[in-house]
């Protein structure tokens, strides 16, 4: 399928698949014209790339732990790569300190506006 087709299949815009192949998260094959062509393993690796970017995890996580996932009917699985339980462990520590970051700025800030409110805390 080319990559309008994927683009429908999945959901996803062209320009995006176009990226997640610069991030080497898809290596579609390349026609002797330069078309792109993807298939259904393509299609798959989408949803997981998908999933684990809405886990927070960064392409470069992404590209490293792909290759650790795979489907079970609708569902996408994990296996025990060698490195996935660290990478998901690291990558979780990192959203709990920016979650944790996020919550002291949010503190200093009501802590000003009640401050301008003349409300004080």
């Amino acid at each position: 399928m080319r990559i309008g087709d994927l683009a429908r299949e999945t959901g996803v815009s062209r320009r995006l698949l176009r990226y997640y192949e610069e991030q080497g998260l898809l290596r579609p094959e390349r026609l002797p014209n330069g078309y792109r062509e993807y298939g259904e393993p393509d299609v798959a690796a989408v949803r997981h790339i998908r999933a684990m970017l809405a886990a927070g995890l960064p392409t470069a996580v992404i590209a490293r732990l792909l290759e650790c996932v795979h489907d079970v009917g609708d569902l996408m699985v994990v296996s025990s790569c060698p490195t996935m339980l660290s990478s998901l462990r690291r990558e979780r520590r990192r959203i709990t300190e920016s979650i944790e970051r996020l919550r002291a700025t949010q503190q200093a800030l009501d802590t000003l506006l009640d401050t301008a409110l003349g409300q004080p805390r």
